[in-house]
């Protein structure tokens, strides 16, 4: 009984030294994913960064934080802003970024996704007040390129990279809204008066040339006003009043219109 009892004894310890190897290996074996890096710490030092793949880690020793490469987009809250031309808006925009250094990422910045959310707030802020509304919403590429400049300066420090900020969204008060609408009307008021001088300019300019030809040919002109005499005459409630001399050419092309008219009736 007695070497029964300590074989069972020998076997729960056995047991229990083989349990605690297998969660000390499996605390000791990581997988990190291709997207992702392990900042590995040990007693508070800096290792480096393990993966993509298995890595080991002393277990109590070694802390790690998991940092994901892949680009990240985040809404800008809506900003209330004033603009150069002391006009208030609502301004929405989008920042993509992504993690290039996972090291500076932990160590040089305590959270990344705040501290590049707050820094896209404060310069939307900063560059928006420094355009008028006309380059805000007709620039708004522009200004995304300017906003992704200034903000990936600030942040390559910190390991971020920043791929895109787009500016979303640009609310405008009522009556901001109505005196634009207004001014697209009186710019359209001015353009379609613009465009009927020109054609004034242009007719004038070719009925001088025509005068010119008449007076150079009198007898252009004699058609001219016969034409116009035929083209009257098809109106039969309008009476025509001319000198003698016209009136015997007249009476002849009234003569053969109406009988053009008899022969199409026929």
């Amino acid at each position: 009984m007695q070497m029964l009892g300590l074989s069972f004894e020998t076997l729960a310890t056995t047991f229990l030294i083989v349990i605690f190897l297998l969660v000390l290996l499996s605390s000791a074996i990581k997988v990190v994913k291709e997207y992702e890096r392990a900042v590995v710490f040990r007693l508070g030092r800096l290792i480096g960064a393990k993966g993509p793949g298995l890595f080991f880690r002393i277990p109590i020793v070694d802390a790690f934080k998991i940092v994901d490469l892949r680009v990240v987009s985040f809404d800008v809250p809506k900003q209330r802003i004033i603009t150069k031309d002391n006009v208030t808006v609502d301004v929405d925009a989008v920042v993509y970024y992504r993690v290039f250094d996972p090291i500076k990422a932990v160590i040089a910045v305590e959270n990344y996704t705040y501290a590049t959310n707050l820094l896209s707030q404060t310069t939307l802020r900063d560059v928006i007040g420094q355009v008028e509304l006309d380059d805000l919403l007709s620039k708004r590429e522009e200004l995304g390129k300017r906003l992704t400049e200034i903000i990936d300066t600030a942040t390559d420090p910190w390991g971020i990279k920043v791929v895109q900020v787009s500016i979303k969204d640009v609310s405008l008060p009522e009556e901001m809204q109505r005196a634009i609408a207004k001014q697209a009307e009186a710019e359209r008021e001015r353009r379609s008066r613009i465009i009927m001088a020109e054609g004034e300019y242009q007719a004038a300019a070719k009925m001088a040339e025509a005068a010119k030809l008449y007076q150079a040919n009198p007898m252009a002109m004699r058609l001219r006003e016969l034409q116009t005499f035929t083209e009257i005459a098809r109106e039969k409630n309008m009476i025509v009043v001319t000198s003698a001399g016209v009136g015997q050419d007249l009476a002849t092309m009234l003569g053969i219109l109406k009988g053009a008219e008899k022969g199409s009736k026929r």
